[in-house]
């Protein structure tokens, strides 16, 4: 990947997530990026093709720190400490490859682009869905209704982290599940 196609993706993920995305005009991204808009136009096509390369870095990144923290988890009660641990280091802005805490950028994507059927929103379903399955990878039962319980803490977690600034989910998560196994 070139340098400037990386950096015009780089700038568009920290403006789109600290600002949001139609919050955010091209013309701000390349004059915050340095990059001439004919070479932005060289890379991407349309801003959706923009946003859709963001939403793979944001993807292809969060999958790795949450992949790094659940490595060394050994059983089930294990994951789910590593897994609600580690959102409470990204909720308290110390998960440094996550940045500082805007919330989930996915379900903000999917606030802004409501068509179920677009490619951004499709994108954003991928991404839980993958978010899902590394999860499951370190489960040590295959119980759909322990996997499902997991991911609807973990979503409700970020939320009333974001939206309450109730930076306590996390440790009510663990005590949860913990009655559930």
């Amino acid at each position: 990947m070139s340098k400037k196609r990386q950096k015009l993706i780089d700038t568009a993920l920290q403006l789109f997530y600290e600002r949001g995305i139609n919050s955010v005009g091209i013309n701000e991204i390349l004059a915050v990026s340095g990059i001439a808009k004919k070479t932005l136009y060289n890379h991407f096509t349309s801003k959706e093709e923009l946003v859709l390369a963001v939403l793979i870095q944001r993807n292809d990144n969060f999958i790795a720190w949450l992949d790094m923290n659940l490595k060394e988890a050994n059983t089930d009660i294990e994951v789910v400490n590593k897994l609600f641990n580690a959102l409470s280091t990204w909720f308290s802005n110390t998960a440094v490859e996550l940045g500082n805490f805007r919330g989930c950028f996915f379900i903000n994507t999917s606030a802004e682009f409501s068509d179920p059927s677009s490619n951004i929103s499709q994108y954003c379903r991928d991404h839980k869905q993958q978010v899902r399955q590394l999860i499951s990878q370190y489960l040590s039962q295959s119980n759909d209704e322990l996997l499902d319980t997991i991911c609807l803490l973990k979503e409700g977690a970020i939320t009333m982290a974001y939206v309450n600034h109730d930076l306590s989910m996390p440790a009510k998560c663990i005590k949860i599940v913990e009655k559930l196994l």
